[in-house]
């Protein structure tokens, strides 16, 4: 999609690398890093609600 603003990818000590996008209607991305056409999308505030998750340790098992 040509409206998704993707970030960087960010790549965890494994192999593992995802890019985190945002479009103008408030919805957040996820998707594998080079497969950006297969993604998962909510609100961004679910997806801060994951990275806060992911963070505090509750969702690391996800990376």
């Amino acid at each position: 999609m040509d409206d998704i603003r993707w970030e960087e990818p960010f790549c965890a000590e494994g192999s593992a690398c995802f890019r985190l996008g945002t479009d103008g209607d408030g919805n957040a991305y996820i998707a594998v890093a080079g497969a950006e056409d297969i993604y998962l999308t909510d609100s961004r505030e679910a997806l801060r609600t994951l990275i806060r998750d992911i963070k505090s340790g509750k969702a690391d098992h996800l990376l």
